[in-house]
């Protein structure tokens, strides 16, 4: 096997998470390649991923911080400024103001296509060394640093390496970590809509017996006619009611979904294909593993009604930059025993309580159980009506 020199970390995936690992690390002065097994498809501005996050704030600063925030808020992030959740049972709605709570906006609408094409372009610049099209085939580590054998026989070595590749993680696997599967037996169904009444600059989401149904602002980029009333649509459902609605004309499509919105937003129109992805929650039962880290879908994946997936996975790398800045200013190891546990224990568990907090939150709200049916649209009003709570919940999602 031939080596390319000894790095002191490897990250392994380039999508949002792996991407920005990359970045953070080569800004705090170390040497890092970035393994991809394809890629990125260059973002288009013809064109819109169904794909989309509600980002928030300290992840928005984080990538200002690496210099890509400017380019990805300039190209097509939608800004939005209030929230809105309510119950089809009845109730009064929870809602966020970005005017009450003092902010600008509380985050930004931003297609992942976006956002990985914003990163890599930054990775040469950065100086990260760029290995793709390539997969890892083995890993071998001991108390001095990892081995990561690549398919086409080349070797990296490194004092770290970090498990950004995804859900099915190669890497997670060979480092004979553990991270079982809860299936939810839902789907979110997704696809770009136009609403007969204006967004305002809100995401709205209702929950119904089945699952909850979300609309998030998105922008129109110069379209005058779809300006403030173009949306991106979560719809979580079981799997045969989502087939179902895959297969549907698009005319009774819009009926049901018109509906599902409790006629809030008017009539509401397909703008593009229809998409689907199935749900589960999925925790890795640890976050390292001797010199390897997990971050992101690697480590937790989370249902999407919150849609704070791809924020935990950032918050995860937001930690890591954290830790390494602790290292330098106290002189220690960056892959010191007990630091990477002490980075992996507060990770794990934030990134836990809010998968299973979401989970708890879907349970409770999607069913037609009398008891929970009489109470919790009387719970969300409540907690509308009191101010300090509703900010300390934004704090929380916001990463405050």
């Amino acid at each position: 096997m031939s080596r390319r020199g000894a790095l002191d970390a490897v990250v392994v995936g380039g999508g949002v998470v792996g991407a920005t690992a990359a970045l953070v690390l080569a800004g705090e002065g170390l040497q890092v390649a970035l393994v991809e097994a394809r890629t990125p498809t260059p973002w288009q501005r013809g064109e819109r991923d169904l794909r989309v996050y509600a980002f928030a704030p300290d992840n928005a600063a984080l990538l200002r911080d690496l210099g890509v925030w400017p380019a990805i808020a300039d190209a097509r992030a939608q800004p939005y400024r209030g929230m809105r959740v309510w119950d089809a049972a009845g109730g009064a709605p929870l809602a966020f103001d970005a005017d009450a709570l003092g902010e600008p906006q509380l985050g930004w609408i931003v297609e992942n296509g976006l956002l990985v094409d914003a990163l890599w372009r930054a990775l040469p610049a950065a100086g990260v060394r760029v290995e793709c099209p390539a997969k890892v085939a083995t890993l071998a580590q001991d108390a001095a640093g990892v081995r990561l054998g690549l398919d086409d026989g080349r070797m990296l070595e490194a004092r770290l390496a970090i498990a950004a590749d995804g859900g099915h993680s190669a890497l997670r696997a060979l480092a004979g970590i553990d991270a079982p599967v809860h299936e939810y037996h839902q789907r979110g169904v997704v696809a770009f809509v136009a609403s007969q009444m204006p967004h305002r600059d809100t995401c709205w989401q209702r929950f119904l017996p089945t699952g909850p149904v979300a609309l998030l602002p998105f922008a129109a980029d110069g379209d005058a006619a779809l300006d403030g009333y173009l949306g991106s649509i979560v719809w979580t459902l079981p799997d045969a009611e989502a087939q179902r609605l895959l297969d549907a004309p698009p005319a009774q499509f819009e009926r049901e979904l018109s509906a599902a919105f409790g006629g809030e937003l008017g009539d509401i129109t397909l703008q593009s294909a229809r998409a689907a992805f199935p749900l589960r929650r999925q925790l890795a039962a640890k976050q390292v593993a001797g010199r390897v880290l997990l971050a992101g879908d690697a480590a937790h994946v989370m249902h999407p009604l919150a849609g704070q997936g791809v924020n935990h996975g950032l918050r995860d790398v937001s930690a890591l930059r954290t830790m390494l800045r602790d290292a330098r200013a106290n002189g220690g190891d960056i892959a010191s025993p007990a630091r990477l546990a002490r980075w992996a224990r507060a990770r794990r568990s934030d990134n836990a309580v809010g998968a299973y907090a979401f989970e708890t939150i879907n349970r409770a709200f999607s069913n037609d159980a009398l008891l929970p049916t009489l109470l919790r649209g009387h719970v969300l009003g409540m907690a509308g009506r009191l101010p300090p709570l509703v900010r300390a919940l934004w704090r929380h999602a916001a990463g405050a």
